[in-house]
């Protein structure tokens, strides 16, 4: 039987998504919870993999069950043997046919970033920072350089495993709450540490040391030197795997999003 999970995540006490020797990972804790509830060995695939310290509202992973159990068993079961930093949100029974990367049909990313003078103490690890005034309109002005599908080659990181440089970036709004900026990406997929090189390049068009043109000159480029550096994993959020609506995979909101001072 299998088994479609929604799993939300504090990334800072891991190593990222994927099982590492000598490493804590996400993986490896979900798998550990889920044999003890499954009494066998239990592996997930997950709908794709995060860094070290990025965050996770909604990770979908699937896994085959070798014994039925009812479904609050891979939920709060499951919980009860997690560490507070992981929690599975939902688990819902699915077709063999069903692959937790492959159905996919998107994903979308959030970002928060704190922008003020001073670093936070409550917010850190939760959101990235910036301590110079940023040009939302400029920020926005750029993002268009970027939508449709384009080469990302500019915005990915040197170890990205992907098949292909060539994505279709749907959306992306940036608005500015109180202190912090919110940057929303929707595309069919992402490259490795693409959504932190594009922070990083729309960071320096706020900043002034570019004009909003200059992001479509590094996307023409196809050349990562050339774009910013990559900015840090702390406010980042994997947030929302979209799916055909034929599986029937629970919709959630991004409850816990908001952190406030």
């Amino acid at each position: 039987m299998r088994i479609a999970l929604g799993i939300e995540y504090d990334g800072r006490p891991y190593s990222g998504w994927q099982s590492q020797p000598d490493q804590p990972t996400v993986q490896d804790a979900l798998q550990a919870a889920l044999s003890q509830i499954a009494d066998a060995p239990i592996s997930v695939i997950a709908a794709g993999r995060t860094d070290t310290g990025v965050h996770a509202l909604e990770q979908v992973v699937h896994f085959d069950a070798p014994h039925a159990r009812p479904l609050t068993a891979w939920v709060r079961g499951v919980n009860a043997l997690l560490p507070d930093s992981i929690s599975v949100r939902w688990a819902h029974p699915v077709s063999d046919e069903f692959h937790a990367r492959f159905s996919a049909q998107g994903r979308s990313y959030r970002y928060l970033l704190l922008n003020r003078p001073v670093r936070s103490a409550i917010q850190a690890g939760k959101v990235g920072w910036f301590h110079l005034p940023l040009d939302l309109a400029a920020m926005q002005q750029a993002t268009q350089y970027l939508l449709g599908e384009h080469d990302f080659s500019a915005f990915r990181a040197a170890e990205c495993q992907a098949k292909s440089p060539i994505k279709c970036m749907n959306n992306i709004d940036i608005y500015r709450e109180g202190e912090r900026l919110v940057f929303d990406l929707q595309a069919n997929a992402f490259l490795h540490h693409m959504v932190r090189n594009i922070v990083g390049c729309l960071v320096y068009v706020g900043k002034g040391k570019y004009p909003p043109t200059w992001l479509a000159e590094v996307l023409a480029s196809r050349e990562r030197r050339l774009a910013a550096p990559t900015f840090a994993p702390d406010g980042l959020y994997l947030r929302r795997i979209s799916y055909d609506a034929k599986w029937g995979l629970p919709q959630i909101q991004d409850a816990g999003l908001r952190i406030e001072d």
